[in-house]
């Protein structure tokens, strides 16, 4: 005889199947909820691009979501950096041009906008509050089909994703809900109907492993965007790579990680050449906090610093140096 398995509910009583279809139909209404909400206010984005050589144009498409009444609209920057050309196609049939307002290859994210006003916008939520197993829902044209609803959970939180230029995206949140190309650019949501994420990649060949830029990073970029048309950051001039320290020149300068950013380079008349830094210093810290690599690097060359006067923390051969730098805007 087969073994019967009893299946208990929150309260250790046995679970019966009317009660696992009652929690298959909540579940169905949720996402199917969140669709007839937000759906509308997905977009797909064409766009073309002119080519170096002929001349020719060459198409592309992705997705974006209206986050304004006024017509802002949200996508990847990999979607339509580069566009001579950008429409918006709407889920009610309407195509509208688009002009860009920003773009931010650091992040992944762009806004474009359409000129038209009453349009139904998704609502952005707090990707802070998200927890590993939470039910999300993705919203999408992959492969030109629009309007493809896929539904999964937060796989993890917290992951680092490189852009296409090589910096790393942090806060990154990782899904099992199933994007494909196309997909980019779509609103990741929660089951309210909260958009938590912008969809952004996925890696190939592995099923299930998909990745969207968090909401609360895509607020602060939106609103850089919106006013300057570019997120405004810092630098000091140099070039260098991520280096390991020897064990005893960490210890004997107190450093908790062994490791810094090498200069090999430095531009004339830069922060770095002000401050006296030469190539061949090892970056070890920079305002106060410390520097384990490029990484760590860029992400304290934020806007609240151009202008503002801290300190920079390197070692010398066995000297250790904190001059102080002022940090001009890239």
């Amino acid at each position: 005889m087969r073994p019967t398995i009893a299946v208990l509910n929150g309260e250790g009583v046995p679970q019966t199947p009317a009660d696992d279809a009652e929690l298959l139909d909540a579940y169905s209404r949720a996402v199917s909820g969140v669709v007839e909400r937000v759906a509308p206010s997905v977009v797909s984005v064409e766009i073309k691009q002119r080519r170096r050589s002929g001349g020719r144009e060459a198409a592309g498409a992705g997705s974006g979501f209206v986050f304004t009444p006024d017509g802002f609209i949200l996508t990847n920057s990999h979607v339509i950096h580069g566009a001579s050309d950008v429409n918006v196609a709407f889920a009610d049939g309407r195509r509208l041009r688009a002009e860009l307002i920003g773009d931010d290859p650091e992040t992944d994210l762009a806004i474009i906008r359409v000129t038209t006003s009453a349009l139904p916008s998704a609502p952005l939520g707090d990707s802070a509050s998200l927890r590993v197993g939470q039910v999300v829902i993705a919203i999408g044209n992959p492969l030109g089909f629009q309007s493809t609803v896929t539904a999964g959970v937060v796989s993890a939180l917290g992951r680092s994703f490189r852009s296409v230029n090589g910096r790393l995206i942090d806060n990154v949140i990782q899904t099992d809900a199933a994007l494909n190309p196309g997909n980019s650019g779509g609103p990741l949501l929660d089951s309210r109907g909260h958009v938590v994420g912008v969809n952004t990649a996925v890696i190939l060949p592995a099923q299930g492993i998909c990745f969207a830029v968090a909401v609360n990073t895509v607020k602060l970029v939106a609103g850089q965007l919106i006013a300057h048309g570019r997120v405004r950051r810092g630098r000091i001039g140099v070039g260098g790579q991520n280096v390991a320290l020897p064990r005893l020149a960490a210890r004997a300068h107190r450093l908790e990680r062994p490791s810094g950013v090498l200069i090999t380079t430095i531009e004339d008349g830069s922060p770095a050449a002000r401050a006296g830094l030469q190539p061949g210093d090892i970056i070890v810290g920079f305002g106060g906090e410390a520097v384990r690599g490029i990484d760590d690097l860029h992400r304290l060359l934020t806007a609240d610093r151009i202008g503002t006067g801290t300190t920079i923390i390197a070692l010398r051969r066995a000297d250790r140096l904190e001059l102080p730098i002022t940090t001009v805007e890239a």
